[in-house]
């Protein structure tokens, strides 16, 4: 079944320029482009001031509020933002007309279980962006794109071609772009609905109002090709979001991150990638009252990409920060890519827990309890057994590599703290029994370069009633001399 999804973003003057949207909390806000009104915020709207008011006559209604000018960059990053957030559901992304992104998740439905949670998870990514939209859905892209763009309230979401075309024919034909053009011409005729732009003679409307209107009209109802110029991603990532007022509390931060980490969540789904930390950075004021950048690294146990997954660790690390000064912009950067691992094909789960709880426990203590609380043992490259092994933040990667152990060597799990000093009775040690020595010997000779050498000979060694020891004999002392090191299970 194909099928398509519109974005149609409906406030993204507002949207670029404020921190959140919607907020009640905040105060009026009035967008200008020029001397007119384009958008206001609800505080605004409460006092009089519509979309299309001369600028006096806003500030008339509204004296306190906060004027500011539209900004096209600032809109155009908010949509190039929208529809890198919109890769992480489907490959198949492009910028669709007025300010939209038109999404073919003919291939995601499934693993995204179905068209009505798909659309879900799409508004909840919509919101965290902080973008307002209408989100239509139907089998051609101009379809689902008419749907969304349509201002009246109603269904938005049409699986099927002819259910598609009967909710088409009543929609005002002046939504197709290339009918405005043509807006005096049409309401002179009397033609207001796209039923009644479809009764027309094609020839006739072909040759008044040229190709790309009865075009369009075909694509939306599946009798032409819809092409796209998809939208790629860039090669590495780095967001960078600096919002209209300063940010004294992490609440605020969070906010701005939300919309980072879901764009970087579609780069990691466009390029198949995972990320091991992720690195937030705060900028403060510049100037004679400069202070360093403020960095939240957040490791990750495991190699992720989901959106849900790195902002429910960000926000434990932020909920433990404080803000040294207030932030005037936030970065966002990934750090340790690695590419992605397919997902088990096994038909049954391991019972109990999964690697991937015992790794999200990993992360969620560490995020409450500090890196330098939640600690996991480590090996390290040095082949003095009480050396060998330190304990490390458990979401660090070991800096260390494998050791080199001698061919058949055996380990004990359990290691004295302090060797014991044998008892040697008839050229035998003895603990307890005479000990009988099964393998063995295996020489380690280390430690010259930072004071502390070594030299012995490690021996497996067995009691009278059966206990396994990790013996060794000391070379190094002028008169050599057993010792006992470890324990086996």
């Amino acid at each position: 079944m194909r099928l398509w999804i519109s974005v149609y973003l409906t406030h993204s003057s507002l949207d670029a320029l404020s921190l959140s949207w919607p907020d009640d909390t905040a105060g009026p806000l009035v967008v200008l482009e020029r001397e007119t009104v384009v958008a206001v915020t609800p505080a605004a709207a409460q006092l009089g001031v519509r979309p299309g008011m001369r600028k006096k006559g806003a500030g008339a209604l509204a004296p306190h509020a906060e004027f500011i000018q539209r900004d096209p960059e600032r809109e155009k990053q908010l949509l190039d933002a929208a529809a890198l957030a919109m890769l992480q559901y489907t490959p198949e992304v492009a910028l669709g007309p007025d300010t939209s992104v038109v999404l073919d998740v003919s291939a995601s439905l499934r693993a995204f279980g179905g068209p009505l949670a798909l659309s879900r998870r799409i508004r909840r990514t919509l919101e965290q962006l902080g973008c307002r939209a209408r989100v239509g859905m139907a089998p051609t892209a101009h379809g689902a794109w008419l749907l969304a763009a349509r201002t009246t309230p109603g269904p938005r979401r049409v699986l099927r071609q002819e259910r598609l075309l009967r909710r088409m024919a009543g929609l005002p034909c002046l939504l197709l772009p290339p009918a405005r053009l043509h807006q005096a011409w049409l309401e002179g005729i009397g033609c207001r609905t796209i039923a009644a732009l479809m009764r027309l003679p094609r020839a006739g409307l072909q040759r008044r109002c040229g190709h790309a209107l009865p075009h369009m009209l075909d694509q939306a109802r599946g009798r032409a090709p819809e092409l796209f110029d998809w939208v790629r991603a860039p090669l590495q990532f780095s967001a960078r979001l600096e919002p209209i007022a300063r940010l004294e509390h992490t609440t605020a931060v969070m906010v701005v991150a939300r919309r980072l980490v879901q764009q970087l969540a579609g780069w990691l789904g466009a390029t198949h990638t995972a990320a091991r930390t992720i690195v937030l950075v705060l900028e403060h004021e510049r100037g004679r009252h400069a202070r360093p950048p403020t960095r939240l690294a957040v490791a990750l146990a495991q190699p992720g990409w989901q959106a849900d997954h790195l902002l429910r660790l960000l926000k434990e690390h932020l909920e433990r920060l404080t803000l040294a000064a207030p932030a005037i912009a936030v970065a966002l950067h990934a750090d340790q890519l690695v590419t992605r691992t397919a997902p088990s094909e096994a038909l049954f789960p391991d019972p109990g827990g999964t690697p991937a709880d015992h790794d999200r426990l990993l992360e969620l203590l560490t995020a409450r309890l500090g890196a330098d609380r939640v600690l996991a043992a480590r090996p390290r490259a040095d082949h003095r057994p009480e050396v060998a092994n330190c304990w490390q933040p458990a979401l660090s990667p070991s800096s260390s590599g494998p050791q080199d152990t001698a061919p058949g060597a055996e380990r004990p799990l359990w290691l004295l703290a302090q060797p014991i000093a044998l008892v040697l009775r008839g050229n035998r040690p003895h603990y307890g029994t005479p000990l009988r020595l099964l393998h063995g010997p295996e020489r380690l000779e280390s430690g010259w370069w930072d004071g502390a050498p070594i030299s012995r000979d490690y021996f497996v060694a067995e009691s009278a009633d059966g206990i396994r020891y990790w013996i060794y004999l000391d070379q190094a002392l002028d008169e050599p001399r057993w010792y006992l090191h470890g324990l086996y299970a």
